[in-house]
């Protein structure tokens, strides 16, 4: 495939990297709305696009992908508020469209298990959950969309908790939230845990990105995934097409 990677940043470098070494090009790198007016032609040239951007500009990259009728899988996140209403319309259009908030195989088995432990402590109420995310000084977003995503699937789980909470230092916890604490320190790739925390004991389930090249392979993964589809899909999409092979 021939890639167009939108947002050329640390992550954007990687995965053009893992696409070099999966037998794919890159076509072209848009990084600001000037690469968007100068290299609309080679844009359309791409068989599909990659997605790392901003918050700010992601829903508008998407609408521009299908716009030219061109694939994207998108990793940025911090803009779901308006997932539903994109969903809606690339379902409408007939596009194709990959989310993920983290694109790491490690950590989509990390939401399987965090899904899992959530159901089992249903009604332990001697158990206290909370998650804490930390990530290099430069992510824009807080919390991370895989905290997000491991609250949710928590509260979706748990007859008590009702939705999710960044904690600021000194707050205290509201009842029926699922207390997220987001640490923004160095170049840290990500670090995400769930901890269940009670008077006799504590459970801890944690995944730790050693590098970005792991995002990077789910991300290349996923765009060979996509090719050929239409819709909307996610990782569990990815993660389960042998089952439904």
């Amino acid at each position: 495939m021939k890639l167009a990677l939108l947002g050329y940043g640390k992550m954007g470098k990687a995965i053009e990297t893992i696409a070099l070494e999966r037998g794919h090009s890159v076509g072209v790198t848009i990084d600001d709305e000037d690469d968007w007016m100068d290299k609309i032609e080679e844009l359309r040239q791409c068989d599909m696009a990659i997605d790392f951007s901003t918050p700010g500009t992601a829903v508008s990259n998407i609408m521009r992908c299908f716009d030219l009728d061109m694939p994207i899988v998108v990793g940025t996140t911090g803009w779901y508020g308006q997932l539903e209403s994109v969903v809606h319309d690339c379902r409408q259009r007939g596009k194709s469209l990959f989310v993920a908030s983290n694109f790491s195989i490690g950590m989509n088995m990390v939401f399987d298990l965090n899904r899992r432990l959530a159901l089992l402590m249903n009604g332990h109420g001697e158990y206290e959950v909370g998650i804490t995310e930390t990530h290099h000084v430069h992510k824009l977003d807080a919390p991370s969309g895989t905290a997000i995503a491991l609250a949710r699937d928590i509260v979706e789980a748990q007859d008590e908790k009702v939705d999710w909470q960044l904690l600021h230092e000194g707050e205290e916890v509201a009842e029926g939230m699922v207390p997220i604490t987001s640490v923004r320190q160095g170049e840290v790739p990500g670090i995400h845990e769930v901890v269940y925390d009670s008077e006799v004991d504590r459970i801890t389930l944690r995944h730790e990105a050693k590098s970005r090249s792991g995002l990077a392979v789910g991300a290349v993964l996923a765009a060979e995934f996509l090719r050929g589809r239409r819709g909307y899909y996610t990782m569990r999409d990815l993660l389960n097409q042998g089952e439904e092979e």
